[in-house]
């Protein structure tokens, strides 16, 4: 059957041209050497510090404050219990709590003013270690533990032809 389509008078004239490429260049892909193997190994190297790097934040909030007036009872004022249990309230509020209280029960004239904050995150670790008696400094993105896994790799240097 294949002997009658080779000299069937519609037969393409260029698949015998495609068939003869396609062998030719078939050899050239496979003549390209493999890959050759890595040098390399995964170890471990025993920490020595790891220190946090720092991104600082800066936030900017509007809260009412009122001027007061009416007089707020002041610490003189408290006796006895009342003031040690007042004392101790005070140390355990933040200055914006104290300001929001304080504003709420003074009443009167009332604006909004911005209050900035800063928060800080850890973004990265300077990291410290040590892996056979040599010591590396790198900066990860988290924080190791008391080891750190390295990968060890060796590569020859080979010099040109002319400096051998």
């Amino acid at each position: 059957m294949s002997i009658a389509l080779r000299n069937h008078p519609r037969a393409n004239p260029a698949l015998p041209v495609l068939a003869a490429l396609l062998v030719c260049a078939c050899p050239a892909f496979a003549q390209s050497p493999p890959p050759a193997p890595e040098n390399a190994r995964l170890e471990y190297a025993q920490v020595l510090r790891a220190e946090p790097v720092y991104q600082t934040l800066r936030a900017t909030s509007m809260v009412e404050r009122c001027e007061a007036t009416t007089p707020v009872a002041s610490e003189d004022q408290r006796r006895g219990f009342a003031r040690m249990v007042g004392a101790v309230k005070d140390v355990l509020r933040s200055d914006e709590d104290r300001v929001e209280e304080t504003d709420r029960s003074a009443g009167g004239d009332c604006r909004m003013v911005p209050i900035e904050r800063e928060f800080r995150r850890p973004i990265a670790y300077d990291v410290d270690y040590v892996h056979k008696g040599v010591k590396y400094r790198s900066r990860l993105p988290y924080d190791p533990g008391n080891r750190l896994r390295v990968r060890v790799s060796v590569t020859p240097i080979v010099p040109p032809a002319g400096e051998r």
